[in-house]
């Protein structure tokens, strides 16, 4: 169980504290754009690997909560959002600072960022994993999971913040254009009326989020070992 909360404060603070501290434009002078790139990616991989190995290894023996039947249909109607999330941050327009740039005066520009999956979140994939780790947090009662979901529950909210903080800090003007007409809590900016549900945007990334939903329940057993079942 040590080496489980170990590896789930390196994985954590491995990501947190490269990108979001003064370590990051360090690393970028000295190793250039590039290099930062694939020293930051192998940390992240080297850091998760190591992260469900552990999980892996680690006795269920003590339990927060008790499983309940109950509480197995949470990730089973969670995931279906998640999975609809996921899909439509990978295929819609990312807001990168790059694709940010400029946005605040050219109109088509920011209906196109603003448009999409990102009516519903400017974070979609980091709200599926969200989505995902809170769900099976709440399937999962034992101190092993609730340590690994809530490592990834913890990262991914955290991290939406800092995201939101260093383009607001480096954009200024694009990010207030686009940060005016999303939201980082899903459907938070319709709720507010400063955006719209467009069910014609999001037939793609539905369809294909159905679509892997059935493919990971299919073949759950086969990724985590858990069998699941109506």
């Amino acid at each position: 169980m040590l080496e489980l909360l170990f590896a789930g404060i390196l994985f954590v603070a491995a990501h947190l504290a490269v990108s979001n501290t003064r370590l990051r434009p360090m690393l970028m002078r000295r190793l250039t754009k590039g290099g930062y790139a694939a020293f930051y990616s192998v940390l992240a991989l080297a850091t998760l690997v190591y992260f469900v190995m552990a999980y892996n290894d680690a006795p269920r023996l003590h339990y927060f909560w008790p499983l309940e039947p109950m509480l197995y249909w949470v990730p089973k109607a969670l995931m279906l959002m998640a999975f609809i999330l996921l899909a439509g941050g990978i295929l819609g327009a990312t807001a990168t600072s790059e694709a940010l740039a400029g946005c605040a005066a050219n109109e088509a520009a920011l209906a196109k960022l603003t448009a999409g999956i990102n009516r519903i979140t400017r974070h979609p994939v980091q709200w599926a994993l969200i989505l995902w780790a809170a769900s099976h947090l709440a399937a999962n009662g034992d101190a092993a999971s609730v340590v690994f979901f809530g490592g990834f529950l913890l990262l991914s909210l955290v991290g939406n913040g800092f995201a939101d903080h260093k383009k607001a800090r480096s954009l200024g003007d694009d990010w207030q254009a686009f940060a005016g007409t999303t939201s980082n809590v899903p459907f938070a900016a319709i709720a507010a009326g400063r955006n719209k549900f467009a069910w014609r945007e999001l037939a793609m990334p539905a369809a294909v989020g159905v679509v892997l939903y059935l493919a990971f329940f299919w073949a759950h057993d086969w990724v985590s070992g858990v069998d699941v079942y109506w």
